[in-house]
């Protein structure tokens, strides 16, 4: 699909409501494909840190004609590896100029622009590969779930373990009953690993000069503006920011409780309740306890999860002691993530944050089966490069669904972990119409399900 969105025409770009199924013109489009000896031209946009890896292994796939980052420093790198790429400190600026010679672009910024960047490639029709999470907001994730269908682009998210053989075993034999029935899920994570409650709780009282080499305005993005800081913000350690990261839980679950989610066939989430560390308006707390409630699903009786992150008075923060001693060996403690999926006949237990190595208990129902390699969903096995594989593949044949994280899933996931943010920040138990996309029970923290922009920067639906 060839169509060019510029940033004015943006916000008035958007079509009518839709469902879940592709509108006729643009599902055609997506099953177009391209021919097998058609180069594909990216865009990366963050090519820094993850973005680094990123835009390094979609160029095995094809050609990299443009390249994004608010930090010279960091871009600089990648414009002596391509010096046939464009280079541009904002994204906007990208897209608006380089619509008819890009095909697909990574997206791997900050969460708190991963949104608007996917957005508006999205509806230029390029295929959009984005860090995890999807968003920073659940507003946004589902606006990019329904964007994505009416475009019919190919997109993946980059969790990276859905590319393990060993995840996507667990998936199947998670549904094919092996422990029985599923009722209680824990997920936990030693992160955070930066810095945000309780050593930090409010914002510097100094400003540092702002470097030439730093777009410290493109950084920002949506958020309201503030002055720049060296180190405080900007690298890595925006993630403990409320206006900037999406915390522990929007770091991590969609690694680690990916494997679960899937397995049970989880979607929208009936309640979201949360205990945590004191809540402060500007850092992320010091640790927390998530507990999210799932309906029945099909031949599924309904599940609780539980996330645990961070640490509470100097310890890690963790499933019951109780269970853990249904899993471990004498002298064995758990790992810093991992979860435990604890069925009516069984219970498998992973200490990896991807859910691709696990092991099951009683030993005996794991008797002469295969643990490592998927009989019925598609084996890979290629890790993060496999990511990109599957979604280039996804766009050469035209069928967005051979991305096994592509935005239909990958947005159903960040939703129902961001909502744990909202729980958090409320200190209430809410009821989620996933639908609607609304709190029913407590309409206050709906004010939290998306987040306001600055002018330029707005994300909207349809």
């Amino acid at each position: 699909m060839k169509t060019n969105v510029s940033r004015r025409g943006f916000l008035g770009a958007g079509a009518a409501s839709l469902g879940y199924f592709y509108t006729a013109p643009a599902y055609s489009a997506a099953r177009l494909g391209r021919k097998p000896n058609e180069t594909l031209r990216f865009a990366g946009i963050g090519v820094g840190g993850k973005g680094s890896s990123d835009i390094d292994q979609a160029a095995n796939l094809g050609e990299v004609v443009a390249i994004c980052d608010i930090d010279e420093g960091r871009i600089a790198p990648k414009a002596e590896k391509w010096p046939g790429a464009k280079v541009y400190y904002d994204f906007r600026d990208l897209l608006d100029e380089m619509g008819k010679e890009i095909d697909a672009v990574t997206v791997s910024t900050p969460d708190h622009t991963h949104a608007l960047a996917s957005l508006m490639a999205i509806r230029m029709g390029k295929h959009v590969y984005c860090q995890k999470p999807l968003t920073q907001t659940v507003f946004e994730s589902r606006v990019l779930k329904e964007a994505a269908r009416q475009h019919g682009v190919c997109t993946q998210m980059g969790n990276q373990g859905s590319a393990e053989n060993g995840l996507r075993r667990a998936v199947e034999l998670i549904q094919s009953g092996l422990i029985g029935p599923v009722r209680e899920v824990h997920v936990w994570t030693n992160r955070p690993v930066w810095p945000q409650a309780p050593q930090i709780t409010s914002r510097p009282d100094k400003a540092d000069p702002w470097p030439k080499s730093i777009h410290w305005d493109q950084f920002i993005g949506g958020a309201p503006l503030r002055p720049y800081v060296a180190e405080v913000y900007h690298p890595f350690n925006w993630r403990g920011w409320w206006d900037y990261g999406t915390g522990a839980i929007g770091d991590m679950a969609c690694h680690t409780a990916n494997m679960a989610f899937r397995a049970l066939k989880l979607a929208h989430p009936v309640a979201v309740s949360a205990e945590s560390g004191e809540v402060n308006p500007e850092t992320y707390p010091a640790w927390a306890r998530v507990t999210i409630e799932f309906p029945a699903r099909e031949d599924m009786p309904p599940v609780t999860l539980t996330w645990y992150e961070g640490r509470e008075n100097g310890e890690l923060v963790l499933p019951p002691k109780e269970l853990q001693a249904k899993i471990l060996a004498p002298g064995e403690k758990l790992p810093g993530s991992g979860s435990i999926l604890v069925g009516d006949e069984g219970i498998l237990y992973s200490p990896n944050d991807y859910g691709a190595k696990f092991r099951i208990h009683p030993e005996a129902l794991a008797e002469g089966k295969n643990l490592d390699t998927p009989e019925h969903l598609p084996a890979n096995g290629q890790g993060d490069q496999g990511m990109k594989n599957e979604w280039v593949e996804a766009i050469t044949a035209g069928k967005p669904e051979i991305a096994y994280s592509n935005f239909d899933i990958a947005s159903l996931l960040t939703e129902a972990f961001l909502l744990g943010n909202v729980a958090i920040r409320t200190g209430h138990r809410l009821e989620w119409d996933g639908p609607a996309l609304k709190i029913t029970n407590y309409p206050e923290a709906n004010a939290f399900i998306q987040t306001e922009y600055r002018r330029g920067w707005e994300v909207t639906r349809g």
